[in-house]
């Protein structure tokens, strides 16, 4: 069973409409690209809804207002390098987020991840850490993240993706039940290549033009 690990799916209709179109084959990259960095704004504002903040006054120039702001601490990972076409829209919510980076190379005939890079700001201990990566498909590459996160001392990580796999659920349960998965979309299942079915092909190909 999936349904113990905290994923939460996001059903607003917008994030479903650039869902669509990101599925559908005959988007180019243009379009794929402006669609990513729609889903992406919309999936993050769901992931930080339990941002620390704080209260705050202003004056207006009608006078004062009270609210809120956000004062924890954000640090955005995302995974090399599909993660970087999620990276700019998340930017456009908390332009003074913190950026790491954590590069990881899936092995085609085995599916496992190795990591070929990682540079992440200093002292996370106590930052709301967003973790943005496309596709959650086997979890290798999810779950290898996550241990690097917590070997640099992460204690609040979230994690947005645009699709994910029952398998990649899974195995993200296994090894960290506490982290939250924000995703409009749980598929079916991988194929014998370990790629998303319907999914939606290889993101990164199709962000950069590459396939």
């Amino acid at each position: 069973m999936i349904s113990v690990v905290p994923v939460h799916l996001v059903n607003h209709p917008l994030v479903h409409d650039a869902l669509i179109e990101l599925r559908d084959v005959r988007t180019a990259p243009p379009a794929f690209r402006r669609a990513a960095n729609r889903i992406s704004v919309l999936l993050a504002a769901e992931a930080l809804r339990d941002v620390p903040t704080a209260p705050a006054r202003v004056t207006t120039p009608l006078g004062p207002a009270e609210g809120l702001v956000v004062r924890g601490d954000v640090v955005v990972v995302p995974v090399l390098r599909a993660g970087l076409g999620m990276l700019d829209a998340v930017l456009e919510l908390l332009p003074a987020a913190r950026v790491g980076h954590i590069g990881l190379q899936r092995d085609e005939a085995t599916a496992i991840a190795s990591r070929y890079y990682s540079k992440l700001p200093p002292k996370v201990a106590d930052s709301y850490v967003l973790m943005i990566d496309p596709m959650l498909a086997t979890g290798g590459s999810a779950v290898a993240a996550i241990d690097l996160l917590k070997q640099a001392g992460a204690r609040v990580i979230r994690m947005i993706c645009i699709v994910a796999a029952p398998e990649g659920v899974a195995l993200v349960d296994r090894q960290h039940p506490e982290i939250a998965i924000y995703t409009p979309v749980v598929d079916r299942h991988l194929d014998a290549q370990k790629y998303i079915v319907p999914g939606l092909g290889d993101f990164g190909d199709r962000l950069y033009g590459t396939e």
